[in-house]
């Protein structure tokens, strides 16, 4: 059994702050260390903007994503094309799409994907939501940017299924070589996407 080095205040730090996704025990030690060493600096506005994120970040109840306003900026934003629906599995998946910054459209994000294994069928994902905002006129397109696994894959077939009654064009994201790939290293699911998704030159 390891000895306690510090005081329960820091131990429960270090414990929460394991609980990071990328941050392991020893991650969270050197982190916790580094944030006491610069209390004044990093510590104390770090404090006061996690408690402010406590009280104020919600979730649109628009598209799903997280911000302090509802709806959220992307969906109060004019300049969005509202013809175009993005639809995403994740928050993360969202900021992803943003970061890129090749569209100015609008989003939806289901809270995951259909997983029977897992437990998680339509009632548990915003699906219901995405099929009533593609019957909004204004709506002409469905981006289907779901992630190429099996589940993610299905989910899309699924809500493709849904919006046949709706009058929209349903698309979804390019599969293959991705910009800068070496063929050599590729998995063969990703060359054969490649293949089959092939375009003029």
């Amino acid at each position: 059994m390891s000895k306690r080095v510090a005081g329960p205040e820091i131990e429960r730090l270090i414990q929460l702050l394991a609980k990071v996704p990328g941050l392991g025990p020893r991650s969270a030690r050197r982190a916790a260390l580094h944030m006491i060493k610069k209390k004044e600096q990093l510590m104390g506005p770090l404090a006061a903007a996690m408690a402010d994120a406590v009280d104020l970040v919600g979730v649109c109840t628009v598209c799903g994503n997280v911000d302090t306003v509802d709806p959220c900026t992307i969906c109060q934003d004019p300049r969005r094309d509202a013809a175009t629906l993005i639809v995403v599995e994740d928050v993360a998946d969202l900021w992803a799409l943003e970061r890129a910054g090749t569209m100015n459209a609008l989003y939806h994000v289901l809270g995951g994907t259909l997983s029977p294994l897992d437990g998680i069928g339509p009632g548990d994902l915003t699906i219901e939501a995405l099929v009533s905002r593609a019957h909004d006129p204004a709506v002409s397109e469905i981006i289907l940017a779901l992630n190429a696994t099996v589940d993610g894959q299905t989910t899309a077939h699924y809500i493709t299924d849904l919006l046949r009654g709706a009058n929209v064009k349903v698309t979804r994201l390019a599969h293959g070589v991705p910009v800068g790939g070496e063929l050599d290293y590729l998995d063969e699911g990703t060359l054969s996407a490649a293949i089959r998704q092939r375009t003029l030159f």
